[in-house]
C-alpha cells in the first residue's frame, strides 16, 4: 500500500551568506549558506520555525558524516543479523538519519533524548563509537552495555535508551524533562516514539501530566508511515500526528530535511523551556522492514521503496544542497565516505572477533549501586553470585 508521499522541489538552491574563504589547496569555499525549507505545519501555534535554514562548513561536515556514518553502520548491522552473529531483533534506521542527526544538531548539553528501539544511529549520535554499537549488537564486551543490552537496550550520557515496551519510553520521557524542571538546568527532554505507538494510552497520558505541570519536553512522533507492517492510514483514524496532542501545540516538518529539523528542534527546545510541552512530528521513512525478520515487502511495493530513495534520500538531498553552495566538494565528500567505511569496517570485524563478558559478570550492573552482595534470585539456592558460578563450573 503505498503511503502519502511528499515530493517536489524542496526550496530553492542554497543562498551563500558569507565571504569565501582560502584553503591551503588554494580552493575557495563559501562558510557558510542558507537554505529555504518545506513549509512547516502548525497546530495551536500563532507562529513557527523560520523556513529558512542557515549552515556553517564544519555544521556541513559534521551533519553528513553522521548521517553516512549511521547508514554505512546499519549496512554492517544488517549484515551480521544476515551472517546470524546478531541474534534477537534488529531494527534499522537507513532513511531517516535525517531526523536523529537534525535533532543532535539542535541539542544542548543539558538536553536528553529517550527512543524505542529503533536507536542504533542515537546511541552513536550521543557518543558511543561505532564500534560500541556493533559490539553491543554481537554481545560482546566491547559493546556500550558490555553486550547485556543488545541492539534495543543501548545507553549513553543523556540518552536514557531505546525500550523494548511499544510507547513505554514516552511517560519516562516526560519524568526526565521533569527531572529537567527540578534541578532547574534549562535542559530539555525529546520523547521519541514512532506513528505506530501513537494510539497508546500512556502516550495520551503522558501529554496530559507534561501539560499540566508544564514539562519542557518535546513529543516527537518519528512518523515513518508504517508501524510494523500496517500503514498509518489504516491504524490512526488521525495521521496528522502533530494535531494529536489536543491543547498542546504542535509541529509538523519534513524528517527528510536535516536542516528542517535541526530549525524545528531549535525552535521547540526554546518553547517548551518557556511554556510547556510541544507535539513535533517528523515525516520520513525507513528503507528496511520494521525489523530483520520483516522483508517489508508484503505491505508496500518495493517501487515505493525505490521512488523514495531516488527523490527523498536525506543524504543526498542534503550532498547535492552543500555542494551546490560551495559547503563541500565531491572530493571531499568522497574522502568522508572513504574514512567513514574504514571506521565502520574495522568496528565489525571487531564486532565478530571480540570477546563475550565472563560468566562472573552476567550478575552484575543490574543497579547502579549495589547496597548488597546478594541480588535476590540471580542466582541459585541464594548462594553468594562467585561461589554459585565456582559451583557450576566444576559440575
Amino acid at each position: 500500500m503505498m503511503i502519502r508521499t511528499i515530493l517536489g522541489d524542496m526550496g530553492a538552491l542554497a543562498r551563500t551568506s558569507a565571504q569565501a574563504v582560502g584553503t591551503n589547496c588554494g580552493r575557495t569555499y563559501a562558510t557558510q549558506a542558507t537554505f529555504d525549507i518545506k513549509p512547516y505545519r502548525l497546530h495551536n501555534l500563532d507562529s513557527g520555525p523560520a523556513e529558512r535554514g542557515t549552515v556553517t562548513r564544519d555544521e556541513a561536515i559534521e551533519m553528513y558524516r553522521q548521517m553516512q556514518t549511521i547508514r554505512r553502520m546499519e549496512t554492517a548491522a544488517g549484515n551480521l543479523y544476515k551472517e546470524k552473529i546478531v541474534r534477537g531483533f534488529c531494527h534499522l534506521y537507513s532513511g531517516q538519519e535525517g531526523c536523529a542527526v537534525g535533532m543532535k544538531a539542535a541539542m544542548r548539553a543539558q538536553d536528553n533524548i529517550i527512543s524505542a528501539y529503533r536507536v542504533h544511529g542515537w546511541t552513536y549520535l550521543m557518543g558511543v563509537s561505532p564500534a560500541g554499537v556493533l559490539c553491543e549488537l554481537t554481545g560482546k564486551q566491547t559493546g556500550c552495555a558490555r553486550g547485556k543490552g543488545g541492539s534495543m537496550h543501548m545507553y549513553a550520557p543523556n540518552f536514557y535508551g531505546g525500550n523494548g515496551i511499544v510507547g513505554a519510553q514516552v511517560p519516562l520521557g516526560a519524568g526526565v524533562a521533569l527531572a529537567c524542571k527540578y534541578k532547574g538546568n534549562g535542559g530539555v527532554c525529546l520523547s521519541l516514539y514512532g506513528d505506530g505507538a501513537s494510539n497508546q494510552g500512556q502516550v495520551f497520558e503522558a501529554y496530559n501530566m507534561a501539560y499540566l505541570m508544564k514539562l519542557p519536553c518535546i513529543f516527537v512522533c518519528e512518523n515513518n508511515g508504517y508501524g510494523m507492517g500496517t500503514s498509518s492510514s489504516r491504524s490512526s483514524c488521525n495521521t496528522e500526528y502533530y494535531k494529536r496532542g489536543d491543547v498542546l501545540p504542535g509541529i509538523w516538518v519534513d524528517g527528510m530535511d536535516v536542516i528542517g529539523v535541526k530549525n524545528a528542534t531549535a525552535f521547540a527546545i526554546e518553547y517548551v523551556n518557556n511554556h510547556g510541552p510541544l507535539v513535533m512530528e517528523v515525516f520520513t521513512y525507513r528503507y528496511s522492514g520494521h525489523s530483520m525478520s520483516d522483508p517489508g515487502t508484503s505491505y508496500r511495493t518495493r517501487d515505493e521503496v525505490q521512488e523514495v530513495r531516488q527523490t527523498r534520500d536525506p543524504i543526498t538531498q542534503f550532498k547535492d544542497k552543500v555542494v551546490n553552495a560551495g559547503l563541500l566538494t565531491n572530493d571531499e565528500i568522497k574522502k568522508f565516505d572513504s574514512d567513514i567505511k574504514t571506521e565502520v569496517d574495522a568496528a565489525t570485524k571487531l564486532a565478530k572477533s571480540d570477546k563475550e563478558i565472563p560468566l562472573d559478570e552476567l550478575y552484575t550492573d543490574v543497579y547502579g549501586k549495589n547496597l548488597v552482595p546478594l541480588i535476590r534470585g540471580l542466582s541459585p539456592n541464594q548462594m553468594h553470585p562467585h561461589k554459585t558460578l565456582n559451583h557450576l563450573r566444576a559440575k
